[in-house]
């Protein structure tokens, strides 16, 4: 097993903080004030989490760049004060930046026990099986 630092820790608080508040700000009708915080809040502690040289060999790499630019650059127009513009722009690179890590979040929560339990009811997994793809293959 490996260790956990205390930057790490601290790092999942920040990410944890910032999901919380980009979750308020949009269920407050996108209150940029929120999603501002709420975004810096979960990149730095995404930075903390992983490093801030992976991080930024992360964001930055040929592949990613049009998911990291339109995700660096919803986080930007929200910090203007277009919120929704933002938001979707800033989704639209979530998604692609974090698509590849879609199954291995989505496998790892079916194993959760009551979370599974609810992700593995026959509405929910038919959609997150598309999501996830095929869970029955081997990788090598």
């Amino acid at each position: 097993m490996f260790e956990i630092t205390d930057t790490q820790k601290i790092g999942v608080g920040l990410a944890g903080f910032g999901i919380s508040f980009l979750f308020l700000g949009i269920l407050l009708f996108f209150d940029k004030g929120l999603l501002a915080i709420g975004n810096l809040l979960f990149i730095s502690g995404l930075a903390c989490v992983i490093g801030p040289r992976r991080t930024l060999s992360f964001f930055f790499q040929w592949h990613k760049i049009k998911a990291s630019a339109s995700f660096l650059g919803g986080v930007l127009v929200v910090l203007m004060g277009w919120p929704i513009v933002g938001m979707i722009i800033e989704t639209y690179g979530f998604v692609l930046l974090f698509s590849g890590f879609l199954p291995v979040a989505i496998s790892f929560l079916r194993r959760v026990p009551i979370l599974g339990t609810i992700l593995n009811m026959p509405g929910l997994s038919r959609i997150l099986n598309k999501i996830a793809g095929d869970t029955n293959r081997t990788t090598v």
